[in-house]
């Protein structure tokens, strides 16, 4: 009888231990490892691109949601960032540009890592997080966000010295002076070093960490290990400046893509009926601030293919760095309490339309990847149901326990996650302006992208205005935008639904 009552006792005990064992794990708090990268589209291997190498991007889809038709807010980095950051949409940040600072203009906007840190978490951050254009004095990178401040690692602009050191000296003759766009300030550094001194393109067999991206990851590894040992859980940042211009990688990422296999954007003119407000004024953009780009196109093949193979050389440099984070949380031990999101701030013209970089309310540029990961409870999936980047505040929030904030206006995610063949809304938004007073609002069903151009003084809080143009894209029957359906009256209930979709957001409508 005592053997028998020993063992009740034992094994209580044990029973115990092991509800106790799971409370505390249940308790635990989730850590958060986010990923931007700096104008990344979803030129990837899970994408379904053919040729791309992307193996580390790749593998993380393998244990996450891929969502196919997410957009961003407004395809530019600082406004982007602003909106994703905040969860809130660019007509509320007011940040339409890179000279607006956020909290110039909503001094108690709360950001995601600041309301993490407000939950308890340690807060910390590398690379490139916000814009830091748009933030603070460009250095803290929006100082209420983080419980340690923001890490900065130094590294070359370019590889080859005679290129680094030409580059500096042209922008010392530069400093101080004050350009209305920043690629006019980088042309001007480019035309006073010579054709030389800041190129679009730089293959040189060089280690990872010589460029800022490589000095990043291991600065983030490190960091990770720190973080690991706290008590407090952690939400970490790691940003990455690649693909971004200049497409400097080492020669080894270059290597892995024969130029021969890289074909031109399949369609490269402007869309039939398509009006010249949905054009940027110049083809080129940004990417005219190098010094072996002209100031206006077309581009010759050559340089076309060179600088899509620089792009793809890029992407897989920037993959190798984030195979360094995974790899981390492998050896750690902890990727089974760590959600996981990569996300591209836009997307990137690489020639379609003629056109390249971004700044545009076509496919291309609004069309950004994204990935999330998440630790229990989920399989690995891909939906193409419309997402936008404001619904990461209330994913993130839902995924680690955390109240979602009532004044978000994006769904959270999960359902998504749970669920591919579910739905959160008819379509996703964003918009771009044209100068001050005009506006481009986009909604892109699993179908269609309808766009709608209005004059009004945005700036001035003006929210309604008078029509310029309208766009409709059907990427059923045209999936490179080849032909404007606006106008087309086999189309009509199509823009109806549309424009109830702007009605009920209360934009893009006529005064």
């Amino acid at each position: 009888m005592n053997q028998r009552i020993s063992n009740i006792l034992s094994a209580t005990i044990l029973l115990g231990f092991l509800i106790s064992a799971s409370t505390s794990l249940s308790a635990q708090k989730t850590n958060v490892l986010f990923i931007p990268v700096d104008d990344l589209k979803p030129l990837l291997g899970v994408y379904g691109d053919p040729l791309v190498k992307t193996p580390n991007i790749d593998r993380l889809a393998k244990t996450g949601t891929v969502f196919l038709n997410n957009s961003c807010q407004q395809a530019i980095c600082g406004p982007t960032r602003a909106s994703l950051l905040t969860g809130m949409y660019p007509d509320y940040t007011q940040v339409w540009d890179l000279r607006t600072k956020m909290r110039d203009i909503n001094p108690q906007i709360l950001t995601i890592p600041q309301y993490f840190k407000n939950q308890g978490y340690t807060t910390a951050g590398i690379g490139k997080t916000f814009d830091n254009r748009c933030v603070d004095n460009g250095q803290d990178m929006d100082k209420p966000s983080w419980s340690i401040p923001y890490l900065k690692v130094h590294s070359k602009q370019y590889a080859n010295p005679e290129v680094n050191a030409a580059w500096k000296k042209a922008e010392k003759l530069v400093a101080g002076k004050k350009f209305k766009v920043n690629y006019l300030r980088a042309k001007t550094i480019s035309d006073l070093g010579g054709p030389l001194c800041r190129p679009s393109t730089e293959s040189m067999d060089v280690p990872d960490d010589t460029y800022a991206d490589g000095a990043n990851a291991r600065a983030a590894v490190k960091m990770l290990d720190k973080l690991a040992k706290a008590k407090a859980p952690f939400f970490l940042s790691v940003g990455f400046s690649k693909p971004h211009l200049p497409f400097v990688a080492p020669k080894k990422y270059w290597d892995l893509y024969n130029q021969e296999d890289i074909s031109l954007a399949a369609f490269r003119q402007r869309a039939k009926n398509s009006p010249n407000i949905a054009y940027k004024g110049s083809n080129l953009g940004e990417i005219s601030s190098y010094s072996d780009i002209p100031n206006q196109g077309p581009l010759t093949a050559q340089k076309q293919i060179e600088l899509i193979h620089g792009y793809m050389a890029a992407t897989s440099y920037m993959d190798a760095q984030v195979g360094l984070l995974l790899d981390k949380l492998e050896v750690l031990g902890i990727q089974d309490n760590t959600v996981v999101i990569l996300w591209g701030d836009h997307g990137f013209h690489l020639g379609d339309h003629g056109l390249w970089t971004k700044h545009t309310n076509f496919e291309q540029a609004v069309r950004s990847p994204m990935i999330i990961s998440a630790p229990q409870g989920f399989t690995a999936n891909k939906n193409n149901s419309p997402t936008e980047f404001v619904d990461i505040f209330p994913t993130l929030c839902e995924l680690t326990n955390l109240n979602i904030p009532k004044h978000l206006p994006g769904k959270s995610l999960v359902p998504l996650m749970k669920d591919p063949s579910t739905s959160l809304r008819f379509a996703a938004l964003s918009q771009y302006p044209r100068g001050a007073k005009r506006m481009g609002y986009t909604l892109r069903s699993e179908r269609f992208r309808y766009v709608k151009w209005l004059q009004m003084n945005y700036k001035t809080g003006e929210r309604n205005g008078s029509l310029i143009a309208t766009e409709l894209y059907d990427y059923q029957n045209d999936p490179l935008e080849t032909v404007n359906q606006s106008d087309n009256p086999d189309y009509k209930q199509v823009v109806k639904a549309f424009e109830n979709e702007f009605k009920r957001r209360n934009v893009a409508q006529l005064n």
